[in-house]
């Protein structure tokens, strides 16, 4: 065996490592951050949700390059004052505006352990790589897919989406559309969902090559829930006219009022018409974890596909997208592409064949999994059950509020933790956009807005865990005081 220099040759020159000259000094500075990450979020309460970004702090970030080093407690203290003040704060138990999960301390730690690992999860025999497969065996247990149903790791439910379209399109062509393209008979492909599905899904369509007109967007009940017979018809007419139907997206939890689609009606459609069963869970599909909430979802285990993200209800930090597919064989026919760079061996490093980057576009990959991993092993799937079996009582209580409340409107009946209304007034569209984003810059809440039936609403989904009644009262409170207050405006203009 070659003895190694113990010195590098001095034609190298002198050692250029990024590692510190003094460890105890980065071990002392990490404890402060660290210690300063939790305080923070111990007392989340008594920041506001969200602020807007003063012109100076963002002017800070339109400098040049940095050319010479930096100290790490100058670089901390300039994150302190000038980036964290200024998050999204979805981390806040008043944000309430969007589908965001509001994380956890456990899973903080396990993203600092993860970039301390710095493991590419593309590919090859490592540990990192088992603990996403460990994942894949929990979510196809939890989600009642049958062994041998495959999973991986994505950004969100909006590449994971995409990814279900591309596994689609190769079951529907064969492999050879990944050399040929998606022309000739490709051009003939339709797709069906219903128009309340989220909008990545016919970005999903163009992304894949067949164009958003593909894409047959069907009528929805006055639940917000798909029209199973509408569809059925539709595929029939677009037969009787040379189209070729190959898929149906699902949705488990609509993103403007948590509806969802008969999962049931729409897996027997697709066995019926020999169609692809996708279904979009993006944070619904975690409802199987509660008792309460799981029956409503009967027909999901019966999908070809599922996309979810576990940094929704599961909390998970951002960010833990996931795609679920029952036929790993087609999920590989969908992926894999061999490369000499890639070889594959039975021992050594380049073991472990398949590889994460055999099931999707990514061959560079972050350790998402060990957050998730941290999360679920912390808390349990019965704790995230009640949880997110809560969340929805919350949304309950708000409705109960606003059907109590003579200065309210109830715009959509809550399904799941999604509740939709606004405050009555001559101009309600414009009264209640301005009322949100009063909110919004108060600090102390922040909801959105959606159009439902032609109304603007405020949208408030309750995601977050640390959410109570009081956030509930906070927000409803903050609604009343600035809708009397525009209301007030108008009638002096």
């Amino acid at each position: 065996m070659t003895k190694v220099p113990a010195e590098p040759s001095s034609s190298v020159g002198p050692s250029e490592t990024l590692d510190p000259a003094a460890w105890d000094d980065v071990r002392e500075q990490a404890h402060r951050m660290l210690d300063e990450a939790i305080d923070a979020i111990a007392n989340i309460r008594e920041r506001p949700v969200w602020r807007p970004i003063p012109d100076d702090v963002r002017a800070r970030f339109r400098r040049e390059l940095p050319r010479q080093p930096s100290e790490l407690s100058d670089i901390y203290q300039e994150y302190a004052k000038f980036i964290a003040p200024y998050a999204t704060g979805n981390v806040h138990p008043g944000f309430m505006g969007w589908v965001h999960g509001g994380g956890n301390v456990i899973g903080m730690l396990a993203e600092m352990l993860a970039g301390g690992l710095n493991a590419n999860l593309g590919g090859r025999d490592h540990m990192p790589i088992e603990v996403e497969r460990q994942i894949t065996e929990w979510t196809r247990s939890m989600l009642g897919f049958p062994e041998g149903a495959s999973g991986i790791f994505v950004t969100g439910t909006s590449m994971a989406n995409l990814m279900a379209v591309w596994v689609a399109r190769t079951a529907a062509l064969g492999a050879s559309v990944r050399q040929h393209g998606v022309g000739g008979e490709g051009s003939m492909l339709t797709a069906y969902t219903s128009n309340a599905a989220h909008g990545c899904v016919s970005k999903a369509m163009d992304l894949a090559g067949f164009g958003t007109d593909a894409l047959r967007c069907m009528p929805v009940d006055r639940l917000h829930r798909v029209d199973v017979e509408a569809m059925r018809a539709q595929i029939k007419r677009d037969r009787e006219i040379g189209l070729r139907p190959f898929l149906v997206v699902g949705s488990a939890g609509t993103v403007d009022v948590g509806a969802i689609d008969d999962l049931a009606g729409l897996s027997a459609l697709c066995r019926q018409e020999k169609l692809w069963f996708h279904v979009d869970g993006a944070y619904g599909a975690l409802g199987v974890l509660s008792p309460a909430l799981a029956p409503r979802l009967a027909g999901l285990e019966s999908a070809d596909s599922v996309a979810l993200d576990f940094h929704k209800w599961g909390q998970v930090p951002y960010d833990a997208g996931f795609l679920l597919v029952r036929d790993q064989q087609r999920h590989l026919d969908a992926f894999a592409a061999p490369a000499v760079y890639l070889r594959r061996e039975t021992r050594g490093l380049a073991a472990g064949s398949p590889w994460p980057c055999d099931l999707g576009p990514d061959l560079s990959r972050g350790f998402r999994a060990l957050k998730t991993w941290f999360t679920l092993k912390a808390f349990g799937t019965e704790k995230l059950g009640a949880m997110i079996e809560r969340t929805c009582r919350l949304a309950r209580y708000l409705e109960t509020r606003i059907s109590a409340e003579p200065r309210l409107e109830l715009i959509a009946p809550a399904q799941l933790n999604i509740v939709c209304f606004r405050y009555r007034a001559d101009d309600a569209d414009r009264v209640n956009s301005e009322i949100v984003i009063d909110i919004q810059e108060s600090g102390v809440a922040a909801p959105s807005t959606t159009k439902l039936d032609g109304k603007l609403a405020i949208r408030a989904a309750i995601v977050n865990h640390r959410t109570d009644t009081c956030d509930i009262d906070a927000l409803l409170a903050a609604v009343l005081e600035f809708g009397a207050r525009r209301s007030t405006e108008d009638h002096a203009a």
